[in-house]
Parts: structure tokens; C-alpha cells; sequence
């Protein structure tokens, strides 16, 4: 499974349905603003421009419940600006940052800092939708309703940490300070980190973070970067982490080719197969995590052996072990022999519901779409992104404009152009274990939905086991999987327990009083 750039891979996500609601806000009169964002109604707000203003701040206050618990909070939205080697804003990029006002010692506050991916998506997808203190107006399985909007989080990580959710240029309202400033600058594996980390240095130096517990959190090409930002803070910002979460993680460089790439996707298929009741009537009986253990011993046991052998592997073999693998995916043994035992997910996705009139989707294969004709090798669309842009991209506009009082005639660029994207370079996982080894608070979480065909679950243990090879940090990683796709916290049930488990895991890195950092 080789990366590949696509600008729909990094999306996130969405919450419960039930009767639209506002999250608590103190009156307008206690809105502040600096003098570059002015908030007046009449005639027209100073805000409504298209032009980027590198530095602006917006400041609202707020209360949500959560675990029963009010939480009062502030929220700050604005730009702060990306500078180059001599000190000159290049980009100015937009943020929004939410502090708990009712704490006095913000030194022991953690911060967690959050980024989508891509690498061309803005950080809408977990800010309105997974840790943040609302979350969209969807059902409980995450399916778009109307009217559009937002409500409260009650499972927001708020109570724990205070939070700033970051757009990189030219998504969100991020852009650079004009046309003349070269994309290299910004769009690359390696650029990427490299200004990122001075935006990072500069946000916590202006917010007086420096003695702040910090976590990273990114999601599918997120976790591309956040993974090399750790070891980019530590070592050139000389920044350190206690934790880093990595939601339906990429490759984060790590080789998998050939018959691995090959093999690796067959639990994901067992997985969607079984949500779609696809599956013979013994495995299909089954709890899902009951039967997935069975097909990735399969996996690494017999099936990479048996296509790393290729033609040496002879017919009946390769019989033996193609119909075996038709009974874990709900596709037929013909079509293994025919692709050599390598299905492409592409051709899965347009398989697996071809005779009911379905197709399944990438990032979350619990949705179903309907193409033009059944024959082909791939689907039309991805029937689950159609679904999210329908409720995210109301709300962020309604969110940002009416609630957090941020005012704007930039389009906020759910996706925005970042091409030619420079991959190279990217030894992003290695960059993780290196941090994590020179750094004994480093902690890790991995989170991924068993439907997530685009960043597999599989793939992300896979990614686990090679970047610790050696075995010497696994007290500090671990891994969980919820029954949903790329966006786990759309679905209402894992909403809940993934920000519990990004709860529990901020509270179990936090060293305990006078504990030093050392082996």
C-alpha cells in the first residue's frame, strides 16, 4: 500500500443527532478583539475582506458540559504569521485555541496541539467534530441531517487540556502573504515540518506554554507530520513532548511492499466484509473482534509467504490459499487467482456489494454509494466524503462566523491546492521512534477504525511493530480500534470512547511530581 497524495485521504469528522443545539456563550459585550479584527455590526465588519492579515486575534468566552460537568472556556481565533530566515512573514496561518478560564496555573495545563491531513485539508475534521467543545448536527451513526449546525461536546477533551487546532497554508483561512512566495516553502514532507515547528515555537512563546505538558495529535496525513514534528521540536526547537496521537496513521514512511503491501490489506477487507454481512455464516456468527485475530495470523503466517513465493508457490497452493482468503473478504477465489492474490482495495470497494448494486467506501467502508453501471474497477466516488462535506462545511462557516465571532470573506478551504506536494524525505516514523527513544516521557497512542480502507487498521499495527522493531519502547505505545472508519469519532458509541482513551492516555504520560526523564 504505497502512499499516495490524494487530497481526500485526511479528512475527520462528526457526532449524535437529536435537536440542534448552541453551545453556551457569555454575552457579545464580552467579546475582545485586537485593533486588526474589529467586531462591529454596522456598517460592515472590518473582517470582511479577502485579503490574509498575518496577526489577527478574535476572543470569545464559552461554557460546555462535560461528564456532567460545566467547563468554562475561552476561545481565541486568529493568525499568527510563519516567518522565514530573515524574519519575515511569508504566511499567515489561522488557529483556534481553547483555553479552560477556570484554571489558575495554566504550567501544568496540558496543551494538546492538533492537525488534519492530506496534506491539502484544514483542521475542521477534528476540531467540530471529535476533541473540540462542539461537534456537528449528524446522527449517531455520523450521516448528514438538517438543519446543519453544531452542539455541545459532552465527551470533548477540554476538561483535561486545553487545545489549539492548526490550519497549514492554504487550508482553512491560511494563506500565504502573497502569490511571489514559492510553494516549496510550505508544500513537502520535510517543508512541512520544518515551518511548522517555528509556527509552533512562536504560538507557544506569544501564549506563555513553555512549561506546559504537550501533546501532538494528528490525523491520516496528520500523523505524517506530527510524527516527524516530534523529533523536529525536540531537536531544533528544543521543544519535548510528553505524547503524540496518531488517528488512522499513514505508512509515516515505513516500507511495506510487494507481497506485504499485498497481504496487509486482507484483515480490512474481513472487517468490512463482516459489517456488510458478507462473510460465510461460522465467521460471520462471530463478534468482529473475535474473528479478526483468526485472519491476520492467516495473514502474516501464510498469505505473505505464499505471494512472496510467486510462481514458485504452484496451482494448487495457490488455489488452497486464494480460496481462503475469498472466505475472509466476501469476494470470490476467482478473482484472487486472477489478480495473483493481490486485490487492489480499488477493485474491493467496487466488489464486494457489485451484485447487490453497491459500491463501499474508501475512508469508511460502512457507507454505500451507487455508480452509473456495476461493471468496472473502481467506484465513481467516495461515497463517504460526499456524506461528511454535506454536514462539515455548513457548520465550520456557521461555527466560526456566528459562534467565534471570526469574520472573513476568505473562502475557509476545506481542501486546498498544495501541489507539487514534495514526499521525499520521508522518514517520518523513524523520526518518532528516534524522539521516543531520546526522550523517556515520550508516549504513544495509535487510534484507527476497523472500515478505514484508505489507513487500514492493520496496516497501522504493521507500522507499530517495524518502527519499534528492537522491542524496547513498547511500554510506552499502544493501540486502539473502534467499530468505524477513518473519522472513528463520527459514529456516536466511538465518540465517546476515543476521547476517553485520549483522556486516560494525557493523564497516564504526565509524570508524576519530581519523577525525572531518564531510563
Amino acid at each position: 500500500m504505497k502512499f499516495k497524495i490524494i487530497l481526500s485521504v485526511c479528512l475527520l469528522s462528526s457526532y449524535f443527532a437529536g435537536a440542534q443545539q448552541t453551545p453556551k456563550r457569555t454575552p457579545a459585550k464580552e467579546t475582545t478583539t485586537t485593533s486588526q479584527v474589529t467586531i462591529k455590526e454596522e456598517p460592515k465588519p472590518v473582517g470582511n475582506e479577502r485579503a490574509i492579515k498575518v496577526e489577527s486575534t478574535v476572543v470569545t468566552n464559552h461554557s460546555v458540559t462535560i461528564g456532567g460537568k460545566s467547563v468554562p472556556y475561552k476561545a481565541t481565533t486568529g493568525t499568527l504569521p510563519v516567518w522565514d530566515e530573515d524574519g519575515k512573514a511569508i504566511a499567515g496561518l489561522f488557529y483556534t485555541y481553547y483555553e479552560r478560564s477556570d484554571v489558575q496555573n495554566r504550567d501544568k495545563r496540558p496543551l494538546v496541539i492538533s492537525f488534519n491531513g492530506g496534506p491539502g485539508s484544514a483542521s475542521v475534521w477534528m476540531h467540530i467534530a471529535y476533541t473540540g467543545p462542539v461537534v456537528l448536527n449528524i446522527d449517531d451513526e455520523g450521516y448528514p441531517v438538517q438543519p446543519y449546525g453544531y452542539k455541545e461536546n459532552p465527551y470533548s477533551i477540554l476538561d483535561v487540556a486545553d487545545i489549539v487546532y492548526i490550519d497549514p497554508v492554504n487550508t482553512g483561512y491560511s494563506r500565504a502573504v502573497s502569490k511571489d512566495i514559492p510553494g516549496s516553502k510550505f508544500f513537502g514532507v520535510r517543508a512541512d515540518i520544518k515551518y511548522l515547528a517555528e509556527w509552533i515555537n512562536t504560538f507557544v512563546t506569544r501564549n506563555n506554554r513553555w512549561a506546559s505538558p504537550k501533546f501532538l495529535i494528528g490525523e491520516s496525513y496528520g500523523t505524517t507530520r506530527v510524527s516527524g514534528l516530534a523529533l523536529e521540536l525536540q531537536n531544533n526547537q528544543w521543544m519535548y513532548l510528553n505524547g503524540v496521537v496518531l488517528v488512522s496513521p499513514t505508512e509515516l514512511g515505513i516500507e511495506r511492499g510487494g507481497p506485504v503491501e499485498a497481504a496487509l490489506r486482507l484483515p480490512y477487507f474481513a472487517a468490512t466484509a463482516w459489517y456488510h454481512k458478507a462473510l460465510p455464516a461460522d465467521l460471520q456468527s462471530k463478534d468482529l473482534t473475535a474473528m479478526l485475530p483468526e485472519v491476520e495470523q492467516f495473514t502474516i503466517n501464510e498469505v505473505i509467504p505464499a505471494i512472496s513465493q510467486g510462481a514458485m508457490l504452484g496451482a494448487e497452493k495457490k488455489k488452497s490459499i486464494a480460496a481462503k482468503m475469498a472466505r475472509y473478504s466476501g469476494i470470490s477465489e476467482k478473482v484472487f487467482i486472477d489478480y495473483n492474490l493481490d486485490v487492489p482495495t480499488n477493485f474491493f470497494w467496487k466488489e464486494l456489494l457489485r451484485d447487490k448494486g453497491f459500491t463501499v467506501g474508501r475512508l469508511d467502508s460502512r457507507y454505500k454509494g451507487v455508480d452509473k453501471m456495476a461493471a468496472g474497477d473502481g467506484p465513481d466516488y467516495n461515497a463517504e466524503l460526499t456524506s461528511w462535506l454535506h454536514s462539515f462545511t455548513p457548520a465550520i462557516n456557521m461555527y466560526l462566523r456566528n459562534e467565534l465571532n471570526y469574520k472573513t470573506d476568505l473562502k475557509y478551504n476545506m481542501f486546498g491546492s498544495v501541489y507539487p506536494w514534495d514526499n521525499s524525505g520521508d522518514k517520518t516514523g523513524d523520526n518518532l521512534r528516534q524522539a521516543m527513544a531520546q526522550n523517556p516521557f515520550l508516549h504513544l497512542l495509535v487510534q484507527s477504525g476497523y472500515y478505514d480502507g484508505a489507513c487500514d487498521y492493520f496496516n497501522a499495527k504493521y507500522s507499530m511493530w517495524q518502527l519499534d522493531a528492537a522491542g524496547k519502547l513498547q511500554d510506552r505505545m499502544s493501540w486502539e480500534g473502534y467499530r468505524s472508519g477513518h473519522m472513528m469519532y463520527l459514529r456516536k458509541d466511538d465518540l465517546k470512547t476515543s476521547n476517553e482513551h485520549v483522556r486516560e492516555f494525557i493523564k497516564k504520560a504526565l509524570p508524576k511530581a519530581g519523577e525525572a526523564a531518564k531510563f
